[in-house]
């Protein structure tokens, strides 16, 4: 029975996990409140995350703040250009929803499929800004080829980050778990996903913790190369 409560039991390694995620969980929040920080404080994140899922991770306050100033200016533009696209889509909810125009079906669901392949990008383009060093443009560009080039991975990323939303609707008495780990732990849990798709595009000998990439698709035989 003692052997449950050693600190490299797998009980014991459960609950420290949690609680990191708890921890990330509050930073995330804490640095959220400033919305212009969201993007700075998502990418602190993923640098975390993704030491922890390849057991790298040291201080996890100190390399959160470290990675959330290091960033903090390319992730933030980044943010913006995603704020202004939230923005134009919430403005054309708003006009279907309340618009005394009848528009066509085929409209709002192309509306609602482009909405879904820009999330699908943007859920790897904090990462790739935690873990390369590179242009906002070439990031971005790179978010884009990574989310299509491994699509069953990024769907399953979609369905993980979704669930949050989910539980918190359908089980109300769920919400106080939401508040305490659904951001972290659908980060944690898209990080185990993406760590692999980063492996393939970092050296095999090189240990460093930013690298620089970008990636060309060859319209000949459609390959991504490096």
């Amino acid at each position: 029975m003692g052997k449950i409560f050693e600190m490299d039991s797998p009980v014991m390694r459960f609950l420290n996990r949690l609680g990191d995620l708890l921890i990330l969980n509050f930073l995330m929040i804490a640095c959220c409140i400033p919305v212009i920080t969201v993007g700075a404080a998502y990418t602190a994140m993923h640098y975390v995350l993704l030491k922890m899922v390849r057991d790298e991770e040291g201080y996890l306050i100190r390399g959160f703040f470290k990675s959330f100033v290091t960033n903090f200016k390319q992730a933030t533009i980044m943010w913006l250009i995603m704020l202004l696209v939230i923005a134009i889509y919430i403005g054309d909810g708003l006009i279907f929803q309340y618009s005394s125009i009848q528009f066509p079906k085929p409209l709002m669901i192309g509306v609602i499929a482009i909405a879904l392949l820009l999330f699908m990008t943007a859920i790897y383009v904090f990462p790739l800004q935690a873990r390369f060093v590179n242009t906002v443009k070439n990031t971005l560009k790179n978010a884009m080829i990574l989310a299509f080039a491994n699509l069953p991975k990024t769907i399953l990323m979609v369905v993980i980050y979704a669930l949050p939303v989910v539980i918190g609707y359908f089980w109300p008495y769920a919400l106080i778990f939401v508040i305490m780990f659904g951001i972290s732990a659908p980060a944690y849990g898209a990080a185990w996903l993406y760590s692999g798709i980063f492996k393939k595009l970092e050296p095999q000998e090189e240990e460093v913790s930013d690298l620089d990439f970008s990636i060309n698709v060859d319209k000949g035989n459609g390959e991504i190369d490096e």
